[in-house]
């Protein structure tokens, strides 16, 4: 069966075909960071309105890169939670309005559903069960994978998610959008032990995450502090250092608790630099196998989209009636 893949949840426009047989044919992402640099942060109407504006000529890329016509597709997946309601609601009319006009079946993905599986994308890719730690920037769980499909919540964030952590402090340390890749890039070159900050919860034995007063711990430090450019390196290696660690004690806690030895890390923050280190580190102590996105699977993207929706079509799963449906809020489990 062969796929196309869109994801429009956010601040990328991403068009991608899958094939069942030959795996992933063609993809391309258009990122709108240009576009909403100016204001600090994703504007949701311009966000929607380049959606409109990229996703025909996208598609139509994708399908030349393929070498693919518009007769060769047998399924379209698009993004249908969680996102802003415009931005979803674009790839959605799109997807459907496509599928209805080609005479195919079309399916609705949530995209953390997608993190979970984009893995899958690779040869080297995880067996089930297996652990998934999925951050990014609205989400931080710990999920307990039994088959596509068959999840278990194990632990969550009761406040900030750890990629919005990196954005929020990244934006009181006056670092331009998009700030958590940046905060991430300027930790690199702070030296250790000038700041310290408690990790959350570390003596919680519950397998979930805070990182609001974090957050609150690292104003407090900058704003006492000379609040030169050397500090603020300093502060931001403190402040990942310490979400790392924070990720990494629950991992192990939850891998511990229910005896598995297979971990996917997945979302934005997987294709943090320190945080792969250490998961790697984890892996050789306790004998894991773990896996992550290329790098470029990592953020949202229509790759992982079409792999997700192909699993399901080709196994006659499709949406049922011609009502467009999307959430904001849409949960996984």
């Amino acid at each position: 069966m062969r796929v196309l893949g869109i994801e429009t949840s956010c601040d990328e426009t991403a068009v991608a075909i899958y094939d069942s047989r030959d795996g992933l044919l063609s993809h391309l992402l258009h990122s709108q960071i240009s576009l909403h640099a100016q204001y600090g942060g994703v504007v949701p109407e311009l966000a929607s309105r380049d959606h409109i504006c990229k996703l025909l000529p996208l598609t139509k890329e994708v399908l030349k890169k393929a070498r693919c016509a518009w007769s060769d597709l047998r399924g379209i997946a698009y993004t249908q939670a969680p996102g802003l309601m415009g931005a979803l609601l674009v790839g959605a009319t799109f997807g459907r309005a496509l599928g209805y006009a080609l005479a195919i079946p079309t399916l609705g993905i949530n995209h953390l559903e997608a993190h979970l599986l984009a893995p899958f994308l690779e040869e080297n890719h995880p067996k089930f069960p297996f652990l998934a730690l999925l951050v990014s920037g609205g989400h931080t769980q710990l999920i307990q994978v039994e088959a596509v499909g068959e999840y278990k919540l194990l632990g969550e964030t009761l406040d900030d998610a750890a990629g919005e952590a990196f954005d929020k402090v990244a934006k009181l340390l006056g670092l331009p959008y998009p700030g958590g890749p940046i905060l991430s890039k300027l930790a690199q070159e702070g030296c250790p032990g000038i700041f310290e900050f408690p990790e959350p919860m570390r003596k919680n034995k519950e397998l979930n995450f805070s990182f609001s007063g974090l957050k609150t711990a690292v104003l407090q430090a900058w704003e006492k502090s000379l609040k030169t450019e050397q500090i603020k390196k300093d502060i931001a290696y403190a402040f990942q250092k310490t979400v790392v660690d924070a990720l990494i004690s629950k991992t192990m806690l939850a891998l511990e608790k229910n005896k598995l030895n297979n971990v996917v890390v997945a979302g934005g923050v997987s294709a943090n630099t320190l945080l792969r280190k250490k998961m790697d580190a984890l892996s050789l102590r306790m004998g894991l196998s773990v896996f992550y996105p290329r790098l470029e699977f990592c953020t949202d993207n229509a790759a992982m989209v079409a792999y997700t929706g192909c699993y399901y079509l080709d196994r006659g799963i499709s949406d049922k009636n011609l009502k467009i449906q999307v959430k904001a809020r849409g949960s996984l489990l």
